[in-house]
C-alpha cells in the first residue's frame, strides 16, 4: 500500500522517521509531500495513494475526488473539521483522528493561559492566584480530564459539566459534577472550554453564560473559535469590566477585542495547543499505527464518519 503524509506544516523529523519505520516495517511504501504551497500539488500527490495522513491540511471533496485509490485518511490530532466527512463516506473512505495524543500539550497550555490572565497578562499590578478558585471544565473528555488533574495541583476546586460522562465517574476522580452548563458558568471563576464545533455548539457560548459568571470570571478556550458568539461576548465584556477571555484560537474580531479590552483579552498568535515536540511525534506515530492496523485487521476504532 502507498501511504502519503501530506503536511503543509511538516511533522518534526523524529516524527517522520518514526512514521517511516512503522509504515515500512509493515511492508508499505511511505510518500511525503511537505511545505506545499499549491493545492494542485496535493491533488497530484494523492492520485495513486491508498492512505493519507494530514495535520491541519484540508481534505476537501476535490482532494478526495483526486484520490481514486484512497481507502483511509487520518487526521493527526483530535479535531477533524478539516476533513470533509460526507465526501469520505460517499467514496467509502474511512476517516479517523488520533484522540488523546495532543491532550497533555493542550491541557498544559490551558493552565498556562489561566495563570497569564490571572496575573494581568504579566503586566504590573496586583493579580490573583489560582489557589482556592473554582474551575469549571466544559466537556470532561481527554483534555478536560487532564486540565482538572493539573488544576488540582494548584489547589483549585474543580467542577465539570458533560452530559456524556456520569456524575459517579466524575466524583470518583475528585470532580464536582453539575447538572447544567448554566450552573457551571454561574459557579466558577474560570471556565476551561473543550467542546467540539458542531451544529449544536456553534455560537453557543454567548451573553447569557458569560454575563452570569462570578466577579472576575475568565473563560479559557483551547477548543474552537466557532463555539463563541463573538458579538455577544463583546456585549458581556463591555458591560462587565471584570470579565476576561484567553484563547488559543484568535476570533474573527481579534483586532477589535484587543482595542476594546486590552489585557482582559489574550489570543495566541496562532493555534498552538498541540505545538509541542512530544505531541507532534505522538500524533504522527498514532496515525501511522492506525493505518497499519486498518490494513492488517480492518481495525476502525477511531473512525469519525461512521
Amino acid at each position: 500500500m502507498k501511504i502519503l503524509v501530506a503536511t503543509e506544516k511538516p511533522f518534526a523529523k523524529a516524527a517522520v522517521d518514526g512514521i517511516r519505520q512503522i509504515v515500512e516495517q509493515a511492508g508499505h511504501e511511505l510518500l511525503l509531500l511537505e511545505k506545499y504551497t499549491d493545492v494542485n500539488a496535493l491533488y497530484a500527490a494523492v492520485a495513486e495513494v491508498d492512505a493519507l495522513i494530514v495535520r491541519s491540511d484540508k481534505v476537501t471533496a476535490e482532494v478526495i475526488d483526486a484520490a481514486k485509490n484512497l481507502k483511509i485518511v487520518v487526521r493527526a490530532g483530535a479535531g477533524y473539521d478539516n476533513l470533509n466527512l460526507p465526501a469520505c463516506t460517499a467514496n467509502n473512505i474511512v476517516a479517523m483522528n488520533t484522540p488523546g495524543q495532543n491532550s497533555n500539550a493542550v491541557a498544559e497550555l490551558a493552565l498556562g493561559i489561566m495563570v497569564y490572565m490571572s496575573r494581568n497578562s504579566f503586566n504590573p499590578g496586583t493579580g490573583s492566584e489560582l489557589k482556592g478558585k473554582k474551575l469549571g471544565i466544559h466537556a470532561y473528555g481527554n483534555v478536560g480530564r487532564l486540565v482538572a488533574k493539573i488544576a488540582k495541583g494548584f489547589n483549585m476546586k474543580v467542577y465539570a459539566f458533560d452530559p456524556f460522562v456520569s456524575a459517579e465517574r466524575m466524583k470518583e476522580e475528585g470532580i464536582i459534577a453539575v447538572s447544567s452548563v448554566e450552573e457551571l458558568y454561574a459557579t466558577c471563576h474560570f471556565i476551561s472550554l473543550h467542546i467540539p464545533a458542531n451544529e449544536q455548539t456553534r455560537k453557543s457560548i454567548g451573553y447569557a453564560l458569560l454575563s452570569g459568571m462570578p466577579k472576575g470570571g475568565c473563560l479559557i478556550n483551547t477548543a474552537r473559535k466557532e463555539v463563541i458568539h463573538e458579538e455577544e461576548m463583546i456585549k458581556a465584556m463591555e458591560e462587565r469590566a471584570d470579565l476576561k477571555y484567553g484563547t488559543d484560537i484568535a476570533p474573527e474580531n481579534h483586532t477589535l477585542m484587543v482595542e476594546k479590552f486590552g489585557i482582559r483579552y489574550f489570543a495566541t498568535p496562532k493555534k498552538m495547543g498541540a505545538e509541542t515536540a512530544e505531541a507532534n511525534i505522538n500524533a504522527g506515530l498514532a496515525a501511522a499505527s492506525q493505518i497499519v492496523r486498518f490494513f492488517e485487521t480492518g481495525d476502525k476504532t477511531f473512525q469519525v464518519n461512521k
